[in-house]
């Protein structure tokens, strides 16, 4: 067995250096495949840095009434800790309130003079509430309509909710989350089929300049699968040479869109291609042998078969 895996290995070098442009055909095509595939890979980080970036931007805030106990505000909060849909909690106190409010109208002059006429802080206390996903934001606002959601009273100190003014923002952003993830798979699995076939094509036209010596191996009593061998070596070495083609193109780009367009995506992607380097170069790798053995697999079979 070892002594025919050799025969193998070593026919199917041949086969792959014999095809000359042929075999030079077969690795732009697939590196062309791959260069897409790692290029999507590249834009679901972006898109999900993005993603992220404005999920941590939505929020419910629960405002109190202006006079709200801190103790009656304290077991609101506390109920609300509870909740497995919550991730984290920030009070801001009226005081604290106050002050951002006069901070963000610094420059209006008389929007100040009117607060330093009252006798009492206007604004009251709030809890700011992010959720671990933006969908559970509306379970979170509807806690507040159970019945026994929290103690008497704790509803009663409650100006608003404004879950309802972020609620088309938080519908739009779920549905963008869930359209990428599916988008993504769609044309992954588009891409895939679509390489399949073309490297599939292209193995052909090997096959086709050996079919002199596939015949003659047939003739003197060669099994199929020595038959079959030497195609499935050369379409792993397209794969292989396509995965290491497309890891070097890869550097000056990453590089590139690291330099020019972090502030823009959110992302600095060459930083991001250094951290997972290990992780893109197998799925280059692994996706070029599976898509070069596959489609050479079909493809001498399909001869076979004739």
């Amino acid at each position: 067995m070892l002594i025919h895996a050799k025969r193998i290995i070593r026919t199917g070098w041949n086969n792959f250096v014999r095809s000359g442009f042929t075999s030079i055909a077969s690795i732009l095509i697939m590196t062309i495949t791959l260069f897409v595939i790692t290029s999507l890979i590249f834009v679901q980080a972006s898109l999900n840095q993005s993603l992220s970036d404005i999920k941590n931007k939505v929020d419910v805030t629960v405002y109190f009434i202006p006079g709200a106990e801190e103790v009656a505000i304290q077991k609101v909060e506390d109920s609300l800790n509870k909740l497995p849909e919550v991730k984290n909690i920030t009070y801001t106190s009226a005081a604290d309130a106050l002050s951002n409010f006069k901070d963000k109208h610094a420059g209006d002059y008389l929007t100040l003079q009117a607060l330093d006429e009252l006798s009492s802080n206007p604004l009251g206390a709030s809890l700011n509430i992010k959720a671990n996903e933006p969908s559970q934001y509306e379970s979170i606002s509807k806690y507040f309509e159970s019945d026994n959601a929290l103690s008497k009273g704790a509803l009663t100190i409650i100006d608003k909710i404004d879950y309802n003014q972020n609620k088309l923002i938080i519908d739009r952003l779920t549905s963008i989350i869930n359209g990428a993830r599916s988008l993504g798979f769609a044309v992954s699995l588009v891409l895939i089929i679509i390489s399949i076939i073309i490297t599939y094509n292209t193995i052909r036209l090997i096959i086709y300049m050996s079919r002199d010596e596939i015949s003659v191996m047939k003739l003197v009593g060669a099994g199929h699968k020595y038959v079959q061998g030497p195609f499935i070596v050369s379409g792993i070495l397209v794969g292989i040479c396509s995965a290491f083609l497309s890891i070097l193109l890869f550097i000056p780009i990453s590089i590139w869109l690291g330099n020019h367009m972090t502030d823009f995506i959110g992302l600095n992607l060459y930083q991001y291609y250094k951290s997972n380097f290990l992780q893109l170069f197998v799925i280059m790798l692994g996706s070029g042998v599976l898509l070069g053995s596959i489609s050479s697999f079909f493809a001498i079979n399909r001869f076979l078969r004739k």
